[in-house]
């Protein structure tokens, strides 16, 4: 995650990413994160931090194995899904010197504890039988670490590689940033640790260089960069064809970010990656499809996985109350005004402009999956979207989940008055309003009294004024 912490962005209209926290403002919700880049980044965002994720992230062995595919070195290196498979891959490999490394999407694996009790993610081994042995106690347990939180991952494969004998690690990095209007290269002779940490003690040990998106890399950049880096002056070449390789991996696959870290003079006295990250734009998935299907749902927030089945942009956030809007500017706003009036939004949904009723449907199910959610603010503004879609979506998500939390529609725009009509007639107790900000209001009052009903453990029920 560290490169997508160095550069602050906004990605694919916010679906990109994710956070349990909520937002006070629509600053927090668009402002991306630097700590590397001092003026040209961005205070850090409660969904730049989080763990949530729609953008596709692949398993470090699947990342070293595009690293293999462009010519880069790495340590040789096998995937296991069982104990019995880590010992059959461990001799083949051929080494009794091997590392065993969990494959869960979340950093600090490292210093990570299984549920079993086994303390860290990554294990030296010296023999198929070791190999085996911790195999076992990492496949089918949860690795927890400081990414994951209490809910931790599961771990369902290993990857075991040979062991390298670095003499120097450096760590560098490609990924978009807004600033520079483009890619940029970042490198530090501090590698194999936490780059944040780097950034805040020592600022001047990152070295970064944009890259002309237009003309691509040239190669005396990347040898600019591994000098700076502190790459011996017989490996400077050496290093900056990986850099150019790595760039240009970058660019096939439309990644948003490849972190390398560590990248190392090897003993042999060659230059390695040891490690790799890559994230790729969600964008990209029609170009990518191959890339795309090699994601791991495990590894993610299962509604994330029932938004992307739905063709909706989900985020969890930790609020109380569920938002439902069509627009990511409308969603920034619907969530700013409700944290205005005192609330908080337990979720950033938007529903697009072409959705069906089948997919709000699909929405107030995701929704309503969160238990925190008290109640449920609908801001749709018709334009491309018809209002009375909408309204037949919400009646039949209501009536066929049977909903008993309150639920306030604030509808306008194309059809809406075919939209009111079609709530009002409905027997179902769904609160209309015209203005956003009593809506707010109202959404917010109705989420307190839920709340404070559930902690003296009395039922309310909710009357329609006449």
């Amino acid at each position: 995650m560290a490169a997508s912490l160095i550069c602050g962005r906004l990605s694919a209209g916010l679906r990109n990413s994710g956070s349990r926290t909520a937002l006070s403002s629509t600053a927090k919700v668009i402002a991306g994160t630097s700590g590397l880049f001092g003026n040209h980044g961005h205070q850090p965002s409660p969904l730049a931090t989080g763990q949530q994720q729609r953008n596709l992230s692949l398993h470090e062995y699947l990342s070293i194995g595009l690293l293999k595919e462009a010519g880069i070195s790495v340590p040789a290196g096998l995937v296991a899904s069982s104990p019995e498979e880590a010992y059959t891959v461990a001799k083949q490999i051929g080494s009794k010197d091997l590392v065993v490394k969990a494959q869960v999407l979340a950093g600090g694996r490292g210093k990570g504890t299984f549920e079993g009790g086994l303390k860290g993610g990554v294990r030296i081994v010296y023999s198929p039988e070791e190999a085996r042995d911790i195999s076992s106690q990492m496949i089918g347990k949860k690795l927890f670490t400081k990414q994951t939180g209490e809910a931790g991952r599961i771990c369902n494969q290993v990857f075991i590689c040979e062991r390298r004998y670095p003499r120097r690690e450096y760590y560098f990095a490609i990924t978009m940033e807004r600033s520079f209007q483009g890619p940029v290269l970042i490198g530090s002779s501090q590698g194999g640790v936490n780059i944040e940490d780097v950034a805040a003690e020592n600022p001047d040990a990152i070295v970064k260089e944009p890259i002309n998106i237009v003309e691509g890399i040239k190669m005396e950049q990347a040898i600019k960069v591994a000098k700076k880096m502190g790459f011996p002056e017989a490996l400077v070449n050496e290093a900056a064809e990986n850099m150019i390789k790595l760039y240009d991996l970058f660019m096939k696959y439309d990644a948003s970010m490849v972190e390398i870290n560590p990248m190392v003079e090897d003993s042999s006295g060659i230059v390695m990656c040891m490690d790799a990250k890559i994230n790729f734009d969600s964008n990209a998935a029609y170009r990518q499809q191959k890339i795309f299907d090699l994601r791991d749902w495990s590894q993610e927030d299962i509604r994330d996985r029932q938004a992307a089945k739905a063709d909706l942009n989900y985020i969890g956030l930790d609020g109380t109350i569920g938002c439902l809007v069509n627009g990511a500017g409308l969603a920034m706003a619907t969530m700013d005004i409700i944290k205005l009036h005192g609330g908080t939004p337990a979720n950033f949904l938007d529903v697009g402009g072409g959705a069906t009723a089948h997919q709000v449907t699909e929405a107030f199910k995701l929704i309503t999956s969160d238990k925190k959610v008290q109640a449920i603010l609908v801001n749709i503004f018709g334009g491309i979207m018809r209002c009375d879609v909408i309204a037949q979506g919400i009646i039949m998500a209501v009536r066929d989940l049977d909903l008993k939390i309150p639920i306030v529609v604030r509808l306008q725009g194309t059809r809406v008055d075919d939209a009111k009509a079609l709530i009002a007639a409905s027997p179902l107790k769904i609160l209309a309003c015209d203005d956003l900000d009593e809506a707010a209001k109202m959404v917010v009052k109705l989420s307190e009294i839920v709340s404070l009903a559930k902690e003296a453990q009395v039922d309310v029920k909710f009357q329609l004024p006449i």
